[in-house]
């Protein structure tokens, strides 16, 4: 592998970087106010308003798939044009798809939507591809998934403020058919202003030309084909729940809720993701100074509480510090440990989930809204744990893990049609296999062996 930069300091690239998850963050969740957005357009079910979700999450399938073809047949394209190259071409795709909503407005036809969120979801898959492993690479492999933890805080701050600042654009400020003209096509110019940074910006540029890697050889490995299925799973669930929820806290028995206001409340889901994620950065960190380590894992979840309190009330604080106490818990229980910690987080959000499905009111509310706190960490854990030990393979194996970002194409419609036989509140029981399968790879599933090897020692 070899990298234009002999220098480990990292610290620049890094940063921008983060600015790149932010806003890809902050993109992704706007699609959840996009959905009741169109869906009160052009009057749709709850199966066709999740066809937002097929058509972005589907792209990441579908540029996957073209990218795994490229890479088994002509060798893998990130070895050749470096990380950086992909990043370019992943934010002007991204850039494109944005600035189509503008026409698309005018044009009024679902489907025109819909072809610009794939093309949005295509340069995210680019985006995916070259971000994750280059943020693995871009120091020591033992604190890779610390790292990536830290970057989707970030990314998990852009999908906490999303919805409040989305919201707020949609539902009252633009408010109307064109209320998404003006507000995509200033994504399409921050994804430009991005796209600029990332080439004035000297980052190292990390290519592996002299392998020229081809084949499947990345199947080989157990821990990656496992994997690719748990992401499917994490990213299905994830997405799904946080889809369906300004519709469910919408429902008399829960809070009876308008549009405008259960986005602040997604916002609390998706701000899950990010406190859970600082926790998880520090967590499974190699800071030697145990003491400090503990005592800014428990600064986190405070600094949050006050935040909560000063932004809302004492009793929406206190009922969201019940969940931040828990969440501190099961780090505790999962010893630093990425497989670990999967598993416990895993188990948990099936409690909540059941939880929620046995009760009405504030229970039901609030156990849907805190499982954000524990998906926190699986993207950054499922991720290291599949691509470790690939070797050359690794950016071929993240293709395919990216492929499985399909889960949010395929999960979400399933549950919106549960949700239009069953009821929206019935509908949670969908999510709740996806969290089985997510408990088993963290204990067991993530463990690296080649499957020739593994098959061998079998028979």
């Amino acid at each position: 592998m070899n990298s234009s930069s002999k220098s480990d300091n990292y610290t620049l690239p890094f940063i921008v970087l983060t600015a790149l998850f932010f806003m890809w963050g902050f993109f992704t969740v706007l699609n959840d106010i996009l959905i009741p957005h169109l869906k009160a357009v052009f009057e749709l079910t709850h199966f066709q308003a999740m066809l937002v979700q097929f058509a972005f999450f589907g792209a990441y399938f579908i540029g996957s798939l073209i990218y795994f073809i490229i890479s088994v047949s002509f060798g893998d394209p990130i070895n050749k044009i470096g990380y950086k190259g992909g990043i370019l071409l992943g934010l002007a795709l991204s850039a494109i798809g944005s600035a189509l909503f503008y026409p698309a407005t005018y044009i009024h036809l679902y489907w025109f939507y819909l072809m610009a969120l794939f093309i949005v979801g295509l340069g995210f898959t680019l985006l995916q591809i070259a971000a994750n492993p280059y943020v693995a690479i871009l120091g020591k492999p033992e604190t890779a998934s610390s790292r990536l933890n830290l970057v989707q805080a970030f990314n998990s701050l852009g999908t906490t403020i999303g919805p409040a600042i989305g919201g707020y654009l949609i539902f009252h400020y633009f408010a109307g058919v064109q209320a998404v003209k003006i507000p995509y096509i200033v994504y399409a110019g921050i994804f430009l202003l991005l796209a600029f940074l990332i080439i004035v910006v000297k980052l190292p540029k990390i290519t592996n030309p002299d392998e020229k890697v081809s084949g499947f050889g990345s199947l080989h490995y157990r821990n990656l084909v496992l994997g690719i299925l748990a992401i499917f799973m994490y990213v299905g669930a994830e997405v799904s729940i946080g889809s369906i929820l300004i519709s469910f806290l919408g429902l008399k028995e829960i809070a009876g809720l308008n549009e405008a206001d259960a986005s602040t409340f997604l916002s609390f889901y998706w701000g899950g993701l990010m406190i859970g994620r600082f926790l998880g950065a520090i967590s499974l960190s190699d800071m030697k100074n145990t003491t400090l380590k503990y005592w800014i894992m428990t600064g986190i979840p405070l600094l949050a509480f006050l935040v909560i309190f000063y932004l809302s009330d004492l009793q929406t604080a206190s009922i969201y510090g019940i969940f931040l106490m828990i969440n501190l818990l099961a780090f505790h229980f999962g010893k630093s440990l990425a497989g670990r910690t999967l598993t416990v987080f895993s188990l948990i959000i099936i409690m909540l989930l059941i939880i929620s499905l046995g009760f009405n009111g504030t229970v039901a509310m609030w156990t849907v809204i805190g499982i954000g706190l524990f998906n926190s960490i699986m993207w950054s854990n499922i991720f290291t744990l599949a691509i470790s030990g690939l070797g050359k393979y690794t950016s071929q194996g993240s293709s395919m893990l990216v492929m499985a970002i399909l889960g949010g194409a395929i999960i979400p419609p399933l549950q919106g049609k549960f949700a239009d036989i069953w009821g929206v509140h019935a509908s949670f029981i969908v999510p709740v296999f996806s969290y089985i399968y997510l408990a088993y790879y963290g204990w067991s599933g993530f463990k690296v062996r080649k499957f020739k090897k593994y098959i061998e020692n079998k028979i």
